[in-house]
């Protein structure tokens, strides 16, 4: 097959979550053990830290990755879904895998996708942990799908275990409660393996708590173990903070290319994460590695879609939040960000809790409603009376694009334009 096959086959034969939905949803991991098994357990080859949450997941994983590979290592990277290009998911130092490794990978996978149809991303998964194996990676930072307790990831033995924050996000699969949703994160701690928890809910503290001491992990808190003392937006593009521990400064003017607010409690879990691999394993991260792989997440792991600032005059920002937590924090910055107007390009999922996410969206902006092109977009006609019922105003367009050009038309320079609401609408205009 050529490269351009085998990606029309994956996408076609193997049911694929960010499209379908919960048809492909599978609850355990007997798929994923026999992959493993047929490929002879490549993730045991190499170290592995592992990254859940609700919220942010997908920015410690890059940071992190960032960080260990200004440290000198050779750098594994596992992440979804994917912006543009499928090979985002699997990187190694921000190379993406060659077109020719994932051809002959599902090659050689058919005779087991025939007998057991494994999911889209079961079977991506041991592709990647399969090419880390023969580049021998270092060190790869695993980033779970969905969930954690029964994702497909969560086969592997790490050496960090990491949970970003926890939000309501895919309640159908995880549990409509937040000490619910915590519990199958919490499903990725291992016995003995140290977990770094990067917010600490009064909600959720718990349940991290017990799972932790069931299983005899450290565990840290990384609200505990850090503080950022200011927050200061530089003119070159870069956040710059001052961060503390016990009252004293110990990074100052530490720069991050990510211009999220919402990165503020991202890097507190880098940090600490950073501390106890030095801990725990003996990783050699000295201060000048932190300061140049957070000022290079961008340049090193080619991060998309966070708080992404594509151009001014226009202001145009690109944001993949897509559940009520992630939503606040961007309307958060964009009540605190300069313009005369303000245009938003929306479309969402069809299992979003869209009467959650709406109210959030600011009255005073004018709309451009749109449907990314996949199975599980929220309808346009639906989206349309939902807006109406929010006093979103605003016009539906037939694509994406449309929706993006004509706010590019109506824009005056002082403007701002946000396209949000879904990774999938971020992906066809980014």
């Amino acid at each position: 097959m050529t490269y351009d096959e085998t990606l029309r086959f994956l996408y076609s034969q193997l049911p694929m979550y960010q499209r379908q939905g919960k048809a492909a949803y599978k609850e355990d991991l007997s798929n994923t053990l026999v992959l493993d098994n047929y490929f002879e357990h490549p993730h045991r080859q190499f170290k592995t830290i592992h990254i859940a949450g609700t919220n942010g997941k997908g920015s410690t994983s890059h940071m992190l990755a960032s960080v260990l590979q200004s440290a000198g290592y050779k750098v594994g990277l596992y992440t979804s879904p994917h912006l543009k290009d499928f090979r985002e998911r699997i990187k190694i130092n921000g190379n993406f895998i060659p077109k020719d490794v994932v051809t002959r990978f599902v090659e050689k996978a058919k005779p087991v996708i025939d007998e057991i149809q494994p999911s889209f991303f079961e079977l991506t998964v041991l592709m990647a942990f399969d090419y880390f194996k023969k580049e021998k990676v270092d060190i790869a930072v695993i980033e779970t799908g969905m969930g954690g307790r029964l994702d497909s990831t969560n086969i592997i033995t790490p050496v960090l275990s990491i949970i970003t924050t926890i939000g309501f996000d895919h309640t159908k699969f995880l549990g409509n409660t937040l000490p619910k949703i915590a519990n199958e994160k919490a499903g990725i701690i291992k016995p003995n393996i140290p977990v770094v928890i990067g917010d600490k809910s009064d909600e959720t503290k718990f349940i991290f708590i017990d799972k932790a001491k069931k299983e005899n992990a450290p565990l840290s808190f990384a609200t505990e173990f850090f503080q950022i003392d200011y927050v200061l937006q530089a003119v070159e593009e870069y956040q710059v903070f001052n961060v503390k521990q016990k009252n004293s400064i110990v990074y100052r003017d530490l720069k991050l290319d990510l211009l999220g607010n919402y990165q503020r409690k991202n890097l507190l879990t880098v940090l600490t994460a950073i501390e106890t691999l030095k801990s725990f394993e003996s990783l050699q991260i000295s201060n000048d590695a932190i300061y140049e792989g957070l000022s290079n997440v961008i340049t090193n792991t080619g991060l998309l879609g966070r708080w992404q600032v594509l151009s001014y005059n226009p202001t145009i920002v690109f944001d993949v939040a897509h559940n009520k937590d992630g939503l606040q924090s961007v309307f958060s910055q964009v009540a605190n960000t300069p313009y005369k107007r303000l245009h938003i390009v929306a479309g969402f999922v069809n299992d979003k809790m869209i009467d959650d996410i709406l109210p959030l969206f600011p009255e005073n902006a004018q709309y451009y409603f749109c449907e990314a092109d996949i199975p599980r977009a929220l309808p346009l006609n639906d989206l349309l009376r939902k807006a109406k019922q929010y006093n979103l105003n605003g016009l539906g367009y037939g694509s994406v694009k449309l929706a993006f050009e004509t706010a590019q038309k109506n824009a005056d320079n002082y403007d701002m334009i946000l396209v949000t609401g879904s990774t999938f609408v971020v992906a066809e205009v980014v």
